[in-house]
């Protein structure tokens, strides 16, 4: 698997995780492959995990090479000094196009692997902002300032704007052009019509900290060719108006 180096010196590496893949071994399935494996097998080296991105998550995603900078960077993410964006496909109109979220998440109490927000949870916050607004969808910038599994998703499905394709938080349905394309017939050569869109719309497109020797780091990673189809189809078929909100 080719993977997308962004940046690397002495004591880091950041890459561009492709969506699909995971940060670390399954637990239960030891079969399946791994980012931080495929980077050892790579380098040659150990190579320590700082912190994780959801599985069906593309971008930004950085590792230590060595145990005095994994001490460093584990620090940094815990102590939030680390600046981390995303963007993400959400469904609806997003009101009000811009805010933060501080809503306390905790694991679900009946269904394994979920969050949920509740006030006895952990602190969340979550700014967001919306970037491109349609009718059905729009494209929001997010920064997290805590690192909560899942936040991103609990929070936009807790004020009703789950983020596309999310089957744990969302209604899971891929992303069709026949849902923003009026009059929309398929090709005589298919029988079905092919999601541009079909793994959660979610996206780590910049990192930004300080190493401990004082160097800035700032990496940043475009949005990927699937999201970018949707974004795409989106300004053809259904345009924003000027203000940023779309009508029907």
């Amino acid at each position: 698997m080719n993977i997308e180096k962004l940046y690397e010196d002495d004591d880091l590496i950041i890459v561009n995780k492709p969506a699909g893949l995971l940060v670390v071994p399954d637990r239960f399935n030891h079969e399946l492959p791994s980012l931080n494996k495929l980077l050892e097998a790579k380098a040659g080296q150990k190579i320590w995990v700082v912190h994780r991105l959801d599985r069906d998550t593309s971008g930004i995603i950085c590792f230590a090479k060595n145990e005095q900078a994994h001490r460093y960077l584990s620090i940094l993410f815990q102590e939030r000094e680390v600046n981390k964006f995303y963007a993400g496909l959400v469904n609806g109109i997003v009101i009000p196009p811009e805010g933060r979220i501080e809503s306390p998440i905790m694991e679900h109490p009946a269904v394994h692997g979920k969050m949920v927000v509740n006030r006895k949870g952990k602190t969340a916050v979550t700014d967001y902002k919306v970037v491109e607004q349609w009718p059905l969808f729009a494209l929001v910038q997010f920064q997290i300032h805590t690192g909560r599994t899942h936040q991103i998703r609990v929070h936009m499905q807790s004020i009703g704007h789950p983020i596309v394709c999310d089957e744990l938080y969302g209604d899971g349905k891929p992303f069709r052009l026949s849902a923003i394309k009026r009059k929309y017939n398929l090709s005589g050569k298919d029988e079905e019509e092919k999601p541009l869109l079909s793994r959660l719309a979610l996206h780590a497109y910049k990192i930004e900290f300080e190493k401990e020797d004082g160097t800035p780091v700032s990496v940043e990673a475009p949005l990927p060719k699937d999201i970018s189809a949707c974004v795409k189809q989106l300004n053809k078929w259904a345009a924003p108006k000027p203000n940023g909100l779309s009508d029907e």
